[in-house]
Order: structure tokens, then C-alpha cells, then sequence
């Protein structure tokens, strides 16, 4: 497997592991639970829709529009998500996880410097892993503060920068 791509799936499966981590110390009762916005906003989203987006995202992005798997994903419901418990978001998460790995280990340096088209756009297959990594920063950064309000102002346990840094190996001298 290409170094570039094991560095990818490393944040990947650190981010997967933040977004379970806030699954995990929440109630069922969090799990669903929205905040509360001014008349006429938009709907804010619960740490369980949240957490079933990024999947969703996830599998469009990795597995449909790189791995050409069937078009199966269903954006709107995700929005719609209720969780009953932690355990079907926990499960979509870690068969995305196995989707993605399935899809990146296979690349080549030359499938990484390609395109696909998707809504009549040419994007770049590195543009879209990154995109996907992005996006999960995104949506932990709103599940963190979803948790938080839920929580009556306190945090999940988060990891810091140094405790998502892959092992290094030490050099010789």
C-alpha cells in the first residue's frame, strides 16, 4: 500500500474514532437530541444524524465515486436519522471504515493523480479524499459542540494533535 494512502486511512480511522468516541458517552437520549435555534432556522442536527452523514459521505465520496460501487446512498435520510441506540451509527462507521480501505489500498500512484465526474464536475481523486477528511473535521467540530449544549457545557474527551500523530519509528544514528 502507497505511504500517501496509509497516512490517509490513518486520519480516517482517527476521525471515525472521535465521531464514536462522542457515540459512545452519549445517552440515547443525546444521541438524538437537537439544539434549539431561533424561529424560521434551519434544523440543527443531532450527534446521530451527524455521525450517519459523515458515513453517508464517506461511501458516496470513497466507495461510490472512486470505487465505483452502486449509487446507494440516501442523503435526505440522514437528516431524518433516529438513533434507537449507539450501535447502528457505530455499525455504519465501521463499514465505511472497511469500504475505504477496501478502495484506498488498491490505488496507484496514477489513480491518485486521476479524476472522475461527478454532477458533471471533473474532481480529483486526491481532492476528494481530502474533502472527505475535511468533512469529518467539520461535522466533529458541530458533534462536539452538539455534545457539549447537550451536556449542559461539558466536553467529550477529545484527543489532542499529538495523540492523532502516527508511531514513528525512532532513527538509527
Amino acid at each position: 500500500m502507497l505511504p500517501e494512502i496509509e497516512h490517509y486511512l490513518l486520519a480516517l480511522d482517527k476521525l471515525r474514532e472521535s465521531t464514536g468516541s462522542m457515540l459512545n458517552e452519549a445517552t440515547l437520549e443525546g444521541l438524538n437530541w437537537r439544539p434549539s435555534l431561533a424561529q424560521g432556522a434551519d434544523p440543527a442536527n443531532s450527534l446521530a444524524v451527524l455521525a450517519v452523514h459523515v458515513a453517508g459521505a464517506e461511501h458516496g465520496w470513497i466507495a461510490e465515486s472512486i470505487g465505483n460501487f452502486p449509487h446507494t446512498r440516501d442523503r435526505d435520510s440522514e437528516f431524518i436519522f433516529v438513533a434507537a441506540s449507539a450501535e447502528e451509527p457505530l455499525a455504519r462507521l465501521a463499514k465505511v471504515a472497511e469500504e475505504t480501505r477496501g478502495v484506498l489500498s488498491k490505488l496507484t500512484p496514477a489513480d491518485l493523480d486521476g479524476s472522475f465526474m461527478k454532477d458533471d464536475h471533473a474532481v480529483r481523486v486526491r481532492w476528494a479524499i481530502l474533502h472527505v477528511i475535511y468533512h469529518y473535521s467539520l461535522h466533529i467540530g458541530h458533534m462536539q459542540l452538539t455534545y457539549q449544549l447537550w451536556n449542559k457545557g461539558m466536553a467529550s474527551t477529545s484527543p489532542r494533535w499529538f495523540d492523532r500523530l502516527p508511531r514513528a519509528q525512532p532513527k538509527s544514528k
